[in-house]
């Protein structure tokens, strides 16, 4: 599933990079976020995102979205939620190209929940990008797994679920680690 801020984007060498939403961008909770009233942006987020795309990075979110499939919010209040993080972006002067979500539970035979690729597969995909190498941003263990199984980046931020994944550790060997996005997108702008 996507939700795209714009028609589908054709792009021929577009630099991309690919986020996961809740504790990457917002704050997130063991109880979802399950309103626009809920969302609220860790400090820096929405910055790093406008700085991203100032060095000419397309920001695409990839989110597991399970309480879509649990019945504890709909479509319409998914979209609200979405619209409110589009909206803090851009008051930033940021974009957010387009969110892919799944909105199967952990139990469904799904092929784009992850750490199952396929919802990274599908970005590429629509945005012509081969993903090898594209910085991959979570906080959790299936976003690391996800980004390493289409070989990209797998960039692990503290924030969120961050330091519990940390602490498990069992991450892919490769990974990248940051406090939180702000320092993950000054990484990669100072090495671009």
């Amino acid at each position: 599933m996507v939700q795209f801020s714009e028609p589908a984007p054709h792009t021929r060498q577009a630099k991309l990079i690919i986020l996961d939403r809740d504790g990457v961008i917002n704050y997130d909770s063991d109880k979802f976020i399950k309103s626009p009233d809920e969302w609220r942006p860790i400090p820096g987020s929405l910055e790093a995102i406008a700085r991203l795309n100032h060095a000419g990075f397309r920001v695409v979110v990839a989110t597991n979205q399970s309480g879509l499939g649990r019945g504890l919010f709909d479509m319409a209040t998914m979209i609200a939620i979405n619209d409110k993080l589009h909206k803090a972006v851009a008051h930033v002067g940021g974009r957010i190209d387009a969110v892919f979500y799944c909105p199967h539970t952990a139990d469904s035979d799904c092929d784009c929940r992850k750490p199952k690729p396929g919802l990274l597969q599908e970005i590429g995909q629509r945005f012509g990008v081969d993903l090898t190498g594209v910085p991959c941003i979570g906080d959790s263990l299936r976003d690391l797994q996800a980004a390493q199984a289409v070989g990209a980046q797998p960039i692990l931020v503290l924030s969120g679920k961050g330091e519990k994944t940390l602490r498990e550790g069992n991450f892919p060997s490769n990974t990248v680690i940051f406090p939180d996005l702000a320092f993950a997108a000054a990484a990669l702008l100072a090495g671009d």
